[in-house]
């Protein structure tokens, strides 16, 4: 590996470490430099674990010499606030003094047996609630594409540090479109598995059921990587779904693929529009996929009124969260006011959500007799600018949020696998995305279409211009 190693990816850095190309000090110490020198305009990491990360690298160094071999031995990645780090406080994008954790949460555990330095935790606003990563304790996080503008959130800070080169991938978290929608706005593959594939430890049942933990890289490859060593469970996790393998459906052929295409933004209490550049750009990305040779054709998914069924999960899970806040007055107006309707909800509102889940499931389940799988926009727009919802109401965030993001929060009910692929650019040159959609246990078809449009496309060869500040 060279000097400027931004470009190497998860994959060729893992084996650069066991073929001896480069340390893994050297290497954690490069990555801890860019960083650093990001911070003041990127503003991607909430916690830097440069001593830390730095003693980890020296401990990989000593196995790699000693002949040991793990996916990711000495490999640095970061992990998004809201997810707990051994001695590290997780705020989770909130004002006030929070305890260091005492114990890494599971997916970290797997992360670090897989061998893999953590180099720090990624910002995230406040309690994930909003699709940008902005907030009084911290400021905005940016997009590398274009500082003005937000790279989406909640997993902001970790798909800002991943598209910018910092880290070659990173763990998001995702209840809502929060992994899909910073990845399509920062021109990433953004990977939400199904609900249990990685372990949401000490969270067994994480905003009741809907958010779980995902992965955000430039190539499928990577991200499938990430989450092979992420994945797992916990003793106490009530979701356990069969085991499957994202790496090795990468180069794996899909076969002819049953498309719908679906353009139509799912019922919502509140409006929402297709822009008609992300439409063109999605619509382009279904064509490709036809020239492949799947059959692609428009067709929506039987939604119905899901989101009755999201509204008492997400705000009651908000709840859960807000009960554990140190110092809960330092909260957001929209917070607390969103919390006390999770705790209104927290009853039979919240028993009847969860029950309609299987109903769904049969529902969907019958639309995926007669397709495989489901393309859509990620979002509805181009990423906004920075600072566009942060002196916005209750009611008008809510408004700006669906406009801009309607189509990722079902297959959270559902709990079924997503993937975020880049669909090109819009308005003023900015990212924009389309999911891959698919029934339970669908993550290796997904990945095998995402590898196969990945190579046709390539859209990892297009990075953040020289003008940003944080390259």
């Amino acid at each position: 590996m060279t000097s400027d190693d931004r470009c190497a990816g998860l994959a060729a850095t893992a084996r650069a470490l066991a073929e001896g190309e480069v340390g893994s000090r050297e290497l954690v110490g490069r990555t801890l430099a860019r960083i650093t020198a990001a911070q003041d305009t990127l503003n991607a990491f909430r916690i830097v674990r440069t001593e830390a990360a730095l003693a980890e690298a020296d401990a990989a160094d000593e196995e790699l010499a000693a002949g040991v071999r793990r996916p990711l031995l000495g490999v640095p990645v970061a992990v998004k606030d809201d997810i707990d780090v051994a001695g590290e406080p997780t705020a989770f994008g909130c004002r006030g003094t929070f305890p260091p954790a005492a114990e890494d949460a599971e997916a970290v555990r797997r992360l670090r047996a897989a061998g893999a330095v953590i180099v720090g935790k990624t910002h995230t606003c406040e309690l994930g609630q909003w699709p940008c990563t902005e907030g009084p304790v911290f400021g905005a996080t940016r997009n590398p594409w274009n500082l003005a503008y937000t790279p989406g959130g909640s997993s902001g800070g970790s798909a800002a540090a991943v598209a910018a080169g910092l880290v070659p991938a990173a763990l998001g978290s995702d209840g809502a479109g929060s992994v899909r929608i910073p990845a399509a706005w920062t021109h990433l593959v953004g990977i939400k598995p199904q609900r249990g594939r990685i372990s949401t430890w000490p969270r067994a049942d994480d905003f009741q059921g809907i958010s779980v933990h995902g992965t955000l890289a430039r190539t499928v490859a990577d991200a499938a990587l990430l989450l092979d060593a992420a994945s797992g469970n916990h003793a106490g996790d009530p979701y356990r779904p069969p085991a499957v393998s994202a790496s090795d459906a990468v180069g794996r052929d899909p076969g002819r693929l049953r498309i719908a295409l679906s353009l139509k933004p799912p019922f919502s209490a509140l409006p929402a529009r297709l822009r008609p550049e992300v439409r063109a750009r999605v619509v382009e990305l279904a064509g490709r996929l036809d020239a492949l040779g799947h059959d692609v054709e428009e067709a929506d998914p039987p939604y119905g009124r899901i989101g009755l069924s999201f509204v008492p999960r997400a705000t009651v899970g908000l709840a859960e969260w807000v009960r554990d806040i140190p110092e809960p007055a330092l909260l957001d107006r929209r917070t607390r006011d969103a919390a006390r309707l999770g705790r209104l909800l927290d009853g039979a509102p919240l028993r009847a959500a969860r029950r309609a889940e299987a109903a769904l499931h049969r529902r969907f389940g019958a639309f995926f007799s007669s397709y495989d799988v489901v393309l859509t926009p990620t979002t509805a727009a181009p990423p906004p600018l920075i600072g566009a919802l942060l002196p916005l109401g209750g009611l008008a965030t809510d408004r700006a949020m669906i406009a801009a993001c309607p189509y990722a929060w079902p297959w959270n009910v559902l709990g079924w696998p997503a993937v975020n692929v880049p669909a090109g650019f819009a308005g003023d040159g900015l990212p924009v995305g389309a999911q891959l959609l698919g029934p339970a246990g669908g993550e290796p078809l997904l990945v095998s279409l995402a590898a196969r449009l990945e190579a046709e496309v390539r859209w990892h060869d297009r990075w953040p211009g020289a003008e940003s500040p944080a390259l």
